[in-house]
């Protein structure tokens, strides 16, 4: 049977750098990996992103959101399905970063994926810079995603203070208790800068496994997280503070996508309230998405039309 990881996180937290590191280790291990790339949003900007794995021989696949969540499970199904008849030893699955995480579980415990795949990994990826306070659904979504977790990694270490990763540590407890899990995390994450990880390291994730455990679930089908796509404009860098601190905008948690140079080449955006990071990449298009709870649309359109022409 194929196995199939799980690499989870919210929003922002760096799912996509990790697997990255993690698809190389495996391919270089032997492993022909799969990654189904499984967007909250209509236009998938992590497909992009781990383009470059392709030439390494790592195939990339992806289902787009912007759709009823009935619809989305069922696109995530039949591409699962087309999947498990290819001859991956490995799939990675990178959902958003609000992903309701019983569809993973609920989708391959059916037929005919139960025949196909067994679960090999749920690796939970968190900010070590996290924010203490979170509203009632992100804090949810955050607790289920480390509920069933075999390893959490902290991300972003080399940037935060020990202080701050112990306030992180004791935040992820705190959130299984919100949830009236009984689970609490000790051994189980790993605390080191990614860019020093070594095979032991990468060992020991491969073979972490899944915990089942139960919580009190509490988000329902019609949550008030949503995107807004802005496509096809030149955006300028301090559009983004603009959009980050307006508090009419609504919370906004993450702004991400691509925008062209004055050379032509192309930024890959990555912006929070915490950092914004601007690096080049090879590829992209012209498209910024804002992802957050309770988005006033309205507003956001206002303030794009006062920095774009």
């Amino acid at each position: 049977m194929k196995k199939i990881d799980l690499i989870t996180g919210f929003l922002g937290s760096g799912k996509t750098s990790f697997i990255k590191k993690y698809a190389r280790y495996l391919i270089k291990q032997g492993f022909k990996v799969g990654i189904l790339i499984n967007d909250y949003g209509a236009v998938n900007v992590d497909m992009m992103l781990l383009q470059d794995l392709q030439k390494e021989g790592c195939e990339l696949e992806m289902v787009a959101g912007g759709c009823d969540a009935e619809c989305h499970r069922r696109r995530f199904k039949t591409k699962l399905i087309a999947m498990g008849m290819s001859d991956y030893d490995r799939v990675l699955i990178e959902p958003s970063g609000i992903f309701d995480v019983d569809e993973f579980f609920d989708a391959v415990y059916e037929e005919p994926l139960c025949k196909w795949y067994e679960i090999g990994n749920v690796i939970t990826i968190v900010d070590a810079n996290i924010e203490e306070e979170l509203s009632e659904q992100s804090e949810f979504i955050f607790a289920s995603m480390l509920a069933n977790a075999g390893m959490v990694l902290l991300s972003k270490t080399e940037c935060a203070q020990k202080d701050k990763i112990s306030q992180t540590i004791a935040h992820i407890n705190k959130s299984m208790e919100k949830i009236k899990c009984k689970r609490r995390f000790e051994h189980e994450i790993l605390i080191k800068d990614w860019n020093n990880f070594n095979d032991s390291d990468y060992e020991r994730i491969l073979n972490c496994g899944y915990v089942a455990e139960d919580y009190v679930k509490t988000l329902d089908e019609d949550n008030a997280f949503n995107t807004i796509y802005i496509m096809n404009k030149k955006i300028p860098e301090e559009l983004f503070n603009k959009l980050l601190n307006d508090n009419e905008c609504g919370e906004v948690f993450r702004i991400k996508g691509f925008v062209k140079a004055s050379d032509n080449n192309w930024l890959q955006i990555n912006a929070t309230s915490k950092e914004i990071c601007i690096d080049e990449i090879a590829l992209g298009q012209e498209i910024i998405i804002v992802i957050g709870e309770n988005l006033n649309e309205t507003r956001i359109n206002e303030i794009i039309g006062e920095y774009v022409l």
